[in-house]
């Protein structure tokens, strides 16, 4: 019976040994492929900026009101840009804040001289000299309230838009 019982264990033993050679060999192959990782960074700008507060205003003073705030940009390193101030939501002929139906001129500067009127055309626009990197730049706004208006007590404000274009300036 050894005979035929070790006749049958190499029937099924061999091809089963074979099976898992052949089994070893074929999960020992490996296939490789690549693949392209992109990412297309853009020019962008990312703008703040809070709000002036000239405080209290005395007509009778005689004496220009002066305050100043910030306007914060951050852009993509090299990108170049322009800030532009609109003229407020109350202008005529010049900026205004209004209480009710009264009004109290102001104005805006690029400079702490108060000579060079910040707006939204041509030279009044600002152009900072070297492109921004991501960090913030700051830009101080010079305000002024101009002495001798006589206007009536109540608080004034007004709304100032800032945009800030990307492109040659």
């Amino acid at each position: 019976m050894w005979g035929n019982e070790s006749m049958i264990a190499r029937k099924v033993f061999l091809p089963l040994t074979a099976g898992m050679m052949l089994a070893a060999q074929a999960s020992a192959q490996t296939a490789t492929t690549s693949f392209t990782v992109t990412a297309t960074v853009i020019a962008a700008c990312a703008v703040t900026a809070a709000n002036l507060v000239f405080g209290d205003y005395n007509p009778t003073s005689g004496t220009a009101l002066d305050g100043s705030t910030t306007v914060t940009v951050a852009c993509t390193p090299g990108t170049n840009y322009t800030v532009a101030l609109n003229n407020g939501a109350n202008f005529d002929t010049t900026r205004r804040m209004a209480a009710g139906i009264n009004f109290l001129g102001y104005e805006l500067y690029k400079d702490a001289g108060r000579t060079q009127r910040w707006g939204s055309a041509g030279g009044e626009i600002l152009t900072p000299g070297t492109p921004a990197g991501v960090l913030p730049a700051p830009f101080t706004v010079f305000g002024r309230v101009p002495a001798g208006q006589a206007v009536p007590t109540g608080a004034y404000l007004d709304t100032v838009g800032v945009t800030v274009t990307i492109g040659t300036p």
